[in-house]
């Protein structure tokens, strides 16, 4: 064997990490919701119904032995597809919380500032809201707070507002 032959061949080291970076993906399927799975593109059958057994095992060394042949039968497919599925579901978790704190913050800023001007931070971000529908509500979270009773009021407000942004995404969309 010539220098230039071991140097192609992979050390035992880099052969491990794939492999365990390979099965830390199949761990990934195998802990995602059934929903967000069947978005994930599997082209293996055998792979598939890997994943379902893992989903069944309730065993702990039967899960450890299930995931290294996960790992084992992810070595025979082409990975790029499936770790760019789960990066853009990733995302879309991520822009998901972004948006559920942005509409905290806007409920947050409401519930702060006087009843008119509360009204408007939600006027201005969402033009098709109730603005009677918000007073009300803001009216009603001032008279729980007063009364030191629970957030019944926030809680609906902040339903309101996600609704608001649905329809803001839908009408986006189309």
């Amino acid at each position: 064997m010539t220098d230039f032959d071991e140097q192609m061949i992979p050390s035992k080291t880099a052969r491990k990490r794939e492999m365990d970076a390979l099965q830390a993906v199949g761990k990934r399927l195998v802990e995602l919701g059934d929903a967000d799975l069947a978005r994930i593109p599997i082209n293996d059958e055998d792979l598939t119904e890997a994943i379902a057994t893992a989903k069944r095992i309730k065993s702990r060394e039967g899960l450890r032995r299930q995931m290294q042949y996960i790992g084992k039968l992810m070595r025979q497919v082409d990975t790029a597809a499936i770790e760019a599925a789960l990066q853009e579901l990733d995302l879309g978790q991520k822009a998901l919380a972004r948006r559920f704190h942005e509409l905290e913050g806007l409920r947050d800023d409401m519930l702060s500032s006087e009843l008119q001007a509360g009204v408007e931070l939600a006027m201005q971000r969402f033009a098709d809201a109730d603005r009677q529908r918000l007073r009300q509500l803001l009216v009603q979270a001032a008279k729980e707070r007063s009364n030191s009773k629970p957030p019944a009021a926030a809680r609906k407000l902040f339903r309101y507002l996600r609704e608001l942004q649905e329809l803001a995404n839908e009408d986006a969309a189309s």
